[in-house]
């Protein structure tokens, strides 16, 4: 009877000292938590200029993955819903019509300018590859383009 209860005591201690062990290694290596890292929070697109209001009405959103190869240009177009969004890979040069110029980097977050004529250029070396969301209504264009406007 000692026996049993001494051979039941070593198992039972360690199946206690496994649990101890497993709890130690829990609290050393924890579980990943959610991040949550704010990009961007502002009311003016990249040039400074105050966002419009809503639109009255439904909105409808869209949200668009653009694949920018190296070395190309996105003809002269401008926007009349407000958008926004994060390069997640390369450089993007962003135009406007008066000159005025923004880079955008990798890990990024831009808002585009709305009602302004610009264009874009990855003058890198590698694809960008860029998402955008759009705060738009139905029927509504997400660009329109400026194809009497030459690139240079």
């Amino acid at each position: 009877m000692i026996q049993w209860v001494l051979a039941a005591t070593l198992v039972c201690g360690a199946s206690v000292l496994n649990s101890c062990k497993d709890a130690h290694a829990q609290e050393d290596n924890p579980a990943p938590q959610v991040v949550s890292t704010e990009l961007i929070r502002t009311s003016q697109s990249w040039d400074g200029v105050e966002l419009p209001d809503y639109f009255e009405g439904r909105p409808e959103l869209v949200a668009v993955k653009y694949v920018f190869p190296a070395g190309q240009k996105l003809g002269w177009h401008h926007h009349p819903v407000m958008n926004y969004g994060v390069l997640v890979q390369g450089e993007l040069t962003i135009i406007g019509l008066d000159g005025k110029t923004h880079v955008v980097h990798e890990g990024e977050a831009v808002v585009e300018m709305v009602g302004t004529v610009h264009h874009g250029e990855n003058r890198g070396t590698k694809d960008c590859i860029l998402y955008m969301f759009y705060l738009s209504q139905k029927d509504l264009p997400l660009a329109v383009q400026h194809p009497d406007i030459p690139l240079e």
